[in-house]
């Protein structure tokens, strides 16, 4: 099973969604930034790897927000999203053709990718993470 990070980013009550460029897996998709954990790294060095890789932002990583199992025709991911802070200023994308700070009661309105979606359920409940 392959082990895969999330970032959750939150400013002003909302949260940070990034949508998948055209050609990419999952094109067109939104979810929140990260990718597959290299051998010997943790998850908190992968995303923020992934980090300034695909948004072009050096992060610091902190804890583990939900943590979620996925399976598809394509594998199967153990996915933890966790909570990150960027240093402000744009954003240089390079897996993403656009990014959007989403209030967490209109993540639904968003195609997210299949993996996303339980992140984002828990996200909707957890209000206190946005105050």
């Amino acid at each position: 099973m392959k082990l895969v990070a999330a970032a959750i980013i939150i400013s002003n009550g909302r949260v940070l969604l990034a949508r998948r460029k055209q050609g990419d897996i999952g094109e067109g998709c939104w979810e929140f930034p990260g990718g597959s954990v290299e051998a010997g790294e943790t998850v908190e060095e992968c995303l923020a790897r992934e980090l300034k890789e695909e948004l072009g932002v050096a992060a610091s990583v902190g804890e583990v927000i939900a943590r979620c199992e996925f399976r598809s025709p394509r594998g199967s991911m153990d996915l933890v999203a966790l909570r990150a802070r960027v240093v402000p200023g744009p954003f240089e994308l390079a897996a993403h053709d656009a990014v959007e700070w989403v209030d967490p009661l209109n993540l639904g309105r968003y195609r997210l990718t299949p993996a996303d979606e339980p992140i984002a359920a828990v996200l909707k409940e957890r209000a206190d993470l946005f105050r």
